[in-house]
């Protein structure tokens, strides 16, 4: 059955799963193209950063501010900014900008979600729909009659109308559990990456006083 066909047989409930559709592809692109953006540039910014802290502080906020756009960089970038913090407020710090990034790194998730809970929803209103036509079409005594086609196009509505519902969702749950494994891992680089920042803010401190704030000014 051709697409413009198949899309017919599907009834009303076809137009908002066309738009739930539309609606999640974009989002999907948008989350691949920011992770894929994101993920190579931070593991190899976070190995840098650190190794450079151990000997050059300045040297170390420089490269963090060179890749200012990405999460992991502004994260660091808040407790070096402060002017000679204690290892409390530096934590603080830490914590207070990983918390404020975290609704980047899990944008979208709400409507992912809402697209997969709504969409078999729509394809069960189209059975709904569609087995209504087909028993709105039987007449008693006209079985086999001229209203089969009638009875033929309700089933096909109710059929077609819960496949779509079906395929919208679990195409959206496939990239949502991508993204959100994805997630989870950059949260865990971020607590891992974040306490090493900090022990070596801490052995710092505790050999030579609390560094200046990093910043050149």
């Amino acid at each position: 059955m051709a697409i413009d066909n198949l899309f017919a047989a599907g009834g009303i409930v076809m137009w908002p799963l066309l738009g739930f559709s539309i609606l999640a592809m974009a989002l999907i692109l948008e989350r691949l193209v920011f992770w894929f953006r994101v993920i190579p540039r931070q593991d190899r910014l976070v190995r840098d950063v650190l190794k450079l802290y151990r000997h050059n502080p300045s040297a170390a906020y420089s490269q963090l501010e060179r890749n200012a756009d990405l999460p992991l960089a502004r994260i660091f970038m808040a407790p070096l900014m402060l002017d000679r913090p204690s290892p409390e407020e530096f934590r603080l710090a830490l914590e207070s900008a990983g918390q404020a990034e975290l609704p980047q790194l899990r944008r979208f998730n709400t409507l992912f979600d809402t697209v997969i809970s709504v969409a078999p929803l729509l394809g069960l209103l189209g059975t709904i729909l569609g087995l209504m036509n087909a028993f709105a079409s039987l007449k008693v005594g006209d079985v086999g009659g001229t209203q089969t086609a009638g009875v033929t196009e309700g089933i096909s509505e109710a059929l077609v109308s819960t496949a779509a519902g079906l395929v919208v969702a679990i195409f959206t749950l496939l990239f949502t559990n991508i993204f959100r494994g994805i997630y989870r891992r950059q949260v865990a680089l971020i607590q891992e990456q974040g306490g090493q920042l900090e022990l070596l803010y801490r052995r710092r401190a505790e050999q030579g006083g609390y560094p200046r704030a990093t910043t050149g000014r």
